[in-house]
């Protein structure tokens, strides 16, 4: 403890360097002045205090002898800095330069080129979210764990914060006695420090800084063994980890996890690359990170008990897959730099859902890859965007290549390319890119290289670059010809929009009855076999990356075959269909019949799609006044029959026979038919519960019910009703009630609740849950307008320190509901200097303001077509 103390009192000597600028400190890249070739780390980290301590050791090349280097470190107190040459110590003067956390290196004395060891005593403090070296509170005990993509492992330790910098690290952690630490590779020893206890860990293999992983406090830890695999001859010891509030709900992770390495495995043709693997959960994170042999979860991702939801699972699949898929293809192999992080993500997000739907077959998990890169249309429209493959110049762009277009776009990207190759071949280029850069770095060139290797059709890289390069998203425009349809492309736009125009080579296929025809369209325009009465699919299993329209006899044709569709070509019509309507093509009624056909299809997701659609016009404000009636109607009638005829019980267990996607097909019902048809008989069962639930009746509720009867709830309880359910939440550390009690509450809707929120000061709230709350508050229309302001008012307290990549988007995209161009203006006029100023999460914001004003274009142009279809079909 004393030396905690000391350093504080040593470091505040180092505090008005950190306020000093250097012209010349890089914004970006490091030069290769000097190149790390491993660490030592020996960090004390006691959870429950303010500050965490610790000694680095970095061993280097010198490339040219020098008076001073860069490297990082954010906000560390450095008591001690030197660098040993020849086992002779030379001073260091340490000075951060940037508030990114560029640092300045200054020698006493020259230093030569050759080896050398960089040497640092430090402290610095714990972060309270997702970013750094960070601690949370779990009922009585503290905890810490680290959050280092992109660049917050500078937050922890001084070191060279690139991706391209892979070395081998050997940790140690210092800690009360009886806690746990997990890192990236197996523990080795646990020895008596005094009144404390040192973890050491075996050297890993190498990585680079953003995939370390140190986590500390009195974990549970569960643990048993991934068996053999024709790729792997010994069992892979396998953990799980969480804190001791989840006791009882590991089994699960540990018993599907064995499956899906085994499955991945099987992929890669390769043996998991690392020595063992924990699955790590935390409260605090809002998603997951991939760190080698120690993946990190939110609680909700993976601690899961037996009254799971399809929907839980459907996520604990789809996510599990993707981060163990990243240990060969991000962590065996690392991109060189940022800019090439689409292939870490993109790559992932694939294999995520084609192993999830391999894994479990009847959770319907691979459906859902299609309608992630459907999503990212939207935001790939925009006229404020970045191709996938965007060069990254500094290091407060970093943070936005992690977006839809990484993981969406790029992901149907994969899927489309792979469709086009066959499995076989794209499966043998992947195998290929790994094993020529196993444990080292790749570029994006280097993934095109093999993959042509594997193909040998230098068509597939024209088209691939054609979609990774360039941003946007191809219009391909339908015209009759007797009985072919003739194909042309342009750029999709918005209402209003006027985007800088481009050219694709797509990989395309349509389907006329059973008969497909696949072809490559370019500049020119391109013929399709589609005989006069068959109904044509212009996007035949829909993985293509692509916008459709049609003539209005064939959109007809094809909105009334929707029910016979495969879930995917579904979703595509669906996607192709709303965006016409969006760019003032398509009447509004054709949505309303597309709502009526599509809600015989026998998939959750096809089956209410328009109807959700529907209900995302009404938040943003498009449906007012007298059409919301007719729209309550439309959808009462639409949704309520259906919801009737099949049944509703809220209790726990009461359809669990049923097929998955059956049950959550009842649960998105459930939802449309409370929040937009407004049914009181819903309702009143839904409230039943909800109390009953809350009064003590476990059985009461089922999970899959609970965001719906808690909303309905606080609909007939008000502020009181609200104020009681925080209170039980936040004594609460189930992550599946805490998660929809909070949700709820935000979304009330309700002015009372929300001024209430906004005014909270409560310290059991943590901090992404705070900013989850404001965003509830945001994406519902009745309090959309108070949160908005709220955020404009309080932006700068919101987006101070480090809060990492979880909450550098968040805050802007926040506004997105929002609906006018005078909003847009204003948005654009507070916030747009602040944001640009810093110089993080600009491109974040831009497209938040022209989603704001496209929806107002939108709203002038289309509102009165809207409600004449709503008044006709009700």
């Amino acid at each position: 403890m004393r030396k905690l103390l000391l350093g504080v009192c040593l470091s505040a000597m180092a505090t008005a360097a950190m306020a000093q600028s250097d012209p010349a400190a890089p914004k970006g890249k490091l030069t290769d002045a000097a190149i790390p070739t491993a660490y030592r780390l020996d960090l004390t980290i006691l959870p429950d205090q303010p500050r965490f301590s610790g000694h680095a050791e970095i061993d280097v090349k010198v490339k040219a002898a020098t008076r001073s280097l860069y490297l990082h470190g954010r906000d560390l107190k450095v008591s001690k800095a030197e660098i040993r040459v020849g086992g002779k110590p030379v001073a260091a003067t340490w000075t951060q330069v940037d508030p990114t956390g560029v640092v300045r290196l200054d020698f006493a004395t020259p230093v030569p080129a050759g080896p050398a060891t960089l040497a640092f005593d430090y402290d610095g403090a714990f972060g309270d979210t997702a970013a750094g070296l960070y601690h949370i509170k779990v009922g009585d005990a503290w905890y810490s764990w680290t959050q280092f993509e992109s660049t917050d492992a500078r937050a922890a330790y001084p070191g060279f914060d690139e991706p391209g910098f892979k070395t081998p690290f050997t940790i140690s952690v210092t800690t009360r006695p009886g806690f746990k630490a997990v890192s990236n590779s197996p523990e080795i020893a646990v020895e008596k420090a005094g009144e404390l206890e040192v973890h050491r860990f075996q050297t890993t293999k190498p990585l680079p800084t953003y995939l370390v992983a140190i986590d500390t406090g009195p974990f549970l830890h569960q643990t048993g063994v991934v068996p053999p695999t024709p790729q792997r001859a010994a069992p892979l010891p396998l953990g799980a980890v969480a804190t001791q509030a989840q006791a009882g709900k590991l089994d699960y992770v540990m018993a599907e996890s064995p499956r899906i390495v085994q499955l991945l495995e099987r992929y890669f043709d390769q043996p998991f690359p690392f020595p063992k693997l924990d699955q790590i959960a935390t409260p605090e994170m809002p998603g997951a990170m991939e760190n080698a042999g120690a993946d990190t979860y939110a609680d909700e991702i993976i601690v899961l008990d037996s009254g799971a939801t399809t929907r839980q699972k459907q996520e604990f699949g789809m996510v599990v897959a993707h981060e163990l898929s990243h240990q060969w293809f991000g962590d065996l192999v690392t991109p060189a730099w940022w800019d090439d992080i689409w292939l870490n993500e993109s790559f992932a997000n694939w294999m995520g859902y084609r192993i999830g739907q391999e894994w479990r077959p009847e959770l319907n998990i691979g459906v859902g890859a299609l309608a992630e890169g459907l999503n990212a249309m939207n935001t790939d429209a925009l006229e404020v965007g970045r191709p996938i493959h965007q060069p990254i110049l500094t290091n407060g762009e970093i943070d936005s290549a992690f977006d839809s277009i990484t993981y969406g776009k790029g992901g149907q990207v994969v899927a489309m390319i792979a469709a086009y190759m066959g499995d076989d071949a794209f499966k043998a280029g992947v195998r290929l890119h790994l094993s020529r850069h196993m444990y080292g770095n790749a570029t994006t060139d280097q993934f095109f290289g093999a993959l042509a290797d594997s193909a040998h059709d230098p068509r597939i890289l024209a088209a691939m670059r054609s979609f990774v390069d360039q941003p946007g998203v191809p219009l391909v425009t339908f015209a009759r010809a007797g009985d072919s349809l003739v194909a042309s492309q342009s750029r999709y736009a918005f209402l209003g929009s006027k985007p800088k125009p481009e050219t694709w080579t797509i990989p395309m296929c349509v389907r006329a009855g059973q008969a497909r025809d696949c072809q490559l369209l370019g500049a020119a325009s391109l013929k399709f076999r589609a005989p006069a009465g068959t109904v044509a699919v212009p996007n035949a299993g829909g993985a293509g990356y692509y916008r459709f329209d049609l003539p209005a006899a064939d959109w007809r044709a094809l909105i009334a075959a929707l029910p016979t569709l495969p879930a995917g070509e579904a979703l595509s019509v669906d996607d192709s269909l709303w965006a016409s309507f969006r760019a003032g093509r398509a009447p509004a009624a054709s949505l309303v019949a597309e709502a009526r056909a599509a809600l015989g299809h026998p998939d959750s997701n096809a089956s209410l799609i328009a109807g959700q659609r529907l209900a995302g016009l009404r938040l943003r404000g498009l449906i007012e006044g007298p059409a919301l009636a007719d729209y309550s109607r439309l959808m009462d009638g639409l949704y309520g029959p259906k919801l009737d005829a099949m049944g509703l019980d809220p209790a726990v267990g009461a359809y669990a026979a049923e097929d998955p996607d059956r049950q959550k097909l009842r649960q998105d019902l459930v939802a449309l038919v409370v929040s937009e048809a407004r049914d009181p008989a819903a309702s009143a069962k839904l409230v039943a519960a909800a109390k009953a639930y809350l009064a003590g009746d476990a059985k009461a509720l089922d999970q899959g019910y609970m965001g719906a009867a808690f909303a309905a709830h606080l609909k007939a309880g008000g502020l009181p009703a609200a104020q009681a359910l925080l209170d039980k939440a936040l004594t609460s550390e189930d992550a599946v009630f805490r998660g929809a009690a909070l949700g709820a509450i935000g979304g009330s809707g309700l002015p009372e609740v929300g001024t209430w929120l906004l005014g909270l000061e409560d310290p059991r709230l943590r901090p992404l849950e705070r900013l989850g709350l404001v965003g509830a508050m945001a994406s519902t229309a009745e309090t959309k307008d108070m949160a908005g302001a709220w955020i404009l008012a309080n932006y700068d307290r919101l987006a101070g320190g480090g809060n990492g990549i979880f909450v550098s988007s968040r805050l802007t995209s926040a506004l997105r509901y929002q609906c006018s161009a005078d909003r847009a203006a204003q948005v654009d006029k507070v916030l747009g200097p602040k944001i640009r100023a810093a110089n993080k999460a600009v491109l974040d914001f831009e497209r938040t303001v022209e989603t704001i004003r496209h929806c107002g274009d939108l709203k002038a142009a289309r509102e009165a077509d809207l409600a004449a279809a709503l008044k006709a079909a009700s």
